[in-house]
Parts: structure tokens; sequence; C-alpha cells
């Protein structure tokens, strides 16, 4: 039984790489990335108040627009998403962020882009 169970994953190992090489030749674009790290799980009030204090920190900043930052929070994770127009801006709004009170981890996938 071990032999067959071996040529099967073979086989099956092999099978994916080639379908995986036909989908990379079609010309299709690759599926939007998923984050590496979301949010899970049920915001709690303190997670909402921490959201909020960060979101107005960040729409209060004039040197730079942050307006297309996202923020969502868990656990006192602060995870950005959304666009900034360039990467002073983008380090401008972590170190925004790393200054409100209750902040523990800054998870940064915000993008770069008008």
């Amino acid at each position: 039984m071990g032999l067959v169970k071996g040529i099967i994953l073979t086989v099956a190992a092999l099978t994916s790489t080639v379908l995986i090489g036909c989908e990379a030749m079609t010309g299709k674009p690759p599926p939007p990335e998923t984050p590496m790290s979301r949010p899970a799980g049920v915001e709690t009030p303190q997670d909402a108040a921490l959201g909020k204090a960060v979101k107005e920190r960040l729409l209060a900043e004039k040197t730079v627009n942050l307006s297309r930052v996202i923020v969502e929070t868990r656990k006192g994770t602060v995870y950005l998403r959304g666009l900034v127009p360039s990467l002073d801006a983008q380090e401008r709004a972590v170190k925004i962020v790393w200054q409100v009170t209750g902040v523990q981890v800054v998870e940064n996938q915000l993008q770069i882009g008008e």
C-alpha cells in the first residue's frame, strides 16, 4: 500500500505543477493577493476605540493626504490598508499610528499610488 500511496502523491504533485504552469501561460492576470495577516474575530469596544483614535489622528494629518487609509484593529494590532500618495506618506501614517496609546503592533499593508 505504501508504494501505491507514493505513486498517487507523485502523480498529484506533477499534475498540479503542470496545471499551475498552464494557467500562468494563459495570459490571465493573477488572482488578487490576499493579505498574509488580516484581523480575525469580533471587534471589541477597546478595538473600536483604538481604531477611532487612529483614524482621527490620520485624518488630522495636514502634511500628507491619508484619507484613503483603511484602519482595522484587533487586540491592539492596527491593520493599515488602502492607498497613500507616496512612500513618505506611508512612513508618516505608520509613525502616526505608533503615537496612539494602546497600539501594540502595526501591520502595514498600504499601497503607494494615486
